[in-house]
């Protein structure tokens, strides 16, 4: 029996953030820019732990938690 697991990302790409936020690529960009999202640079490419992702998610939450 031949069992496959699937490839699961290290990191994400902005675009791919984007996608799974639901923003466009021009507001992932800025929340990078802003420092609200983490990311690092990996030659000429900007990366995102998905850690990251999800801390930027928690604090959106507390955020709107706490307003």
């Amino acid at each position: 029996m031949d069992r496959t697991t699937p490839l699961v990302p290290k990191w994400y790409s902005p675009a791919e953030v984007a996608a799974l936020l639901g923003f466009g690529l021009s507001k992932v960009k800025m929340k990078i820019a802003t420092g609200e999202l983490r990311s690092i640079k990996d030659g000429k490419y900007r990366r995102i732990l998905p850690e990251w992702v999800d801390d930027y998610v928690r604090d959106q939450v507390e955020r709107q938690e706490v307003a």
